[in-house]
């Protein structure tokens, strides 16, 4: 049986869709239903039920998946490892949210870096949820860090932490907050500046519906791409911001910002780690797998 087929069969299985699996072989559509149709013919069995959206394996196929792919995925690793050969480090790609990646991941990471026999190179990558698990697809990027769960067969992903966010101001500013927010709505803060990464508000409105069952009743007054900035200005006196614990913990232990509330369940974000399915075959991809899993038990 010819390997391409079966590689460009192993492909759709975990893609769910020809159109995709064409994009990460870098082939047309048509010739991955050619290949696909060309492996039915030789095994006398329907492989995948033609769906509206992508397609649904037969049992067959998944049969043929589960024999198939850790096979596969092993050769890849053996000719991987062959064009590495020259190289005395093979080359990890990390892709995920700016702010979490440079203060949690990257740090870990960085112990695993070297020239020693298990070390690797390290390069990263910094995008939203949905650009990372895009590039993480299409083979961009080894691992990847996301507040979104993939669907389908091709990424496989796994809970890495959970993120706490408070709603924090600087002393200056919160000395200007009459009275405190109340648990149920907030009228105290209606008129108060807001800080965020986004016009759309993503922090402060999660935040109001899991804290306040509301909507913030205040428009962004400063926006700005990144929670790093966020935190700055915030420190500045410019408003109100929702923080992620873990990147306002220094400047609300030195009395920069103050937590304006303090929820009895506070509201929670999980970042899951992802990568293509089968590819921690490969060693150095699950060393930093795992070592990122441990190194998160100490970040919650």
């Amino acid at each position: 049986m010819d390997l391409a087929l079966l590689r460009t069969f192993v492909t759709v299985h975990r893609a769910g869709s020809f159109t995709r699996a064409a994009a990460l072989l870098g082939l047309s559509q048509p010739a991955v239903t050619s290949q696909i149709r060309t492996l039915e013919r030789q095994l006398g069995r329907p492989l995948f039920l033609r769906q509206a959206r992508g397609v649904t394996p037969t049992s067959i196929g998944d049969e043929l998946a589960h024999k198939a792919a850790p096979h596969l995925d092993a050769l890849v690793e053996i000719t991987e490892t062959g064009l590495d050969e020259d190289s005395s480090l093979r080359t990890l790609h990390l892709a995920g949210p700016p702010e979490f990646t440079a203060e949690r991941a990257l740090p870990a990471l960085t112990g695993l870096t070297g020239e020693d026999s298990q070390g690797f190179a390290l390069r990263t990558s910094f995008g939203n949820a949905e650009e990372t698990l895009e590039g993480l697809a299409a083979g961009h990027h080894d691992l990847a860090i996301s507040t979104a769960r993939p669907r389908g067969a091709l990424l496989t992903a796994t809970p890495l932490c959970d993120e706490e966010h408070v709603l924090v101001a600087a002393p200056s500013r919160a000395e200007r907050i009459p009275g405190k927010p109340r648990r149920k709505g907030a009228p105290a803060l209606e008129n108060v500046p807001v800080i965020e990464v986004h016009e759309s508000l993503p922090f402060v409105s999660r935040y109001w519906a899991a804290v306040f069952d509301s909507r913030p009743a205040t428009p962004g007054t400063v926006i700005v791409p990144d929670l790093r900035a966020v935190l700055a200005c915030a420190v500045a006196g410019a408003g109100l911001a929702v923080l992620p614990r873990y990147l306002c913990a220094a400047a609300l232990e030195r009395g920069e910002v103050l937590a304006l509330h303090e929820p009895t369940v506070p509201p929670l974000r999980t970042y899951f780690l992802v990568v293509r399915t089968g590819t921690l075959a490969m060693p150095h991809i699950a060393r930093a797998h795992d070592w990122l899993l441990r190194s998160a038990a100490d970040w919650c």
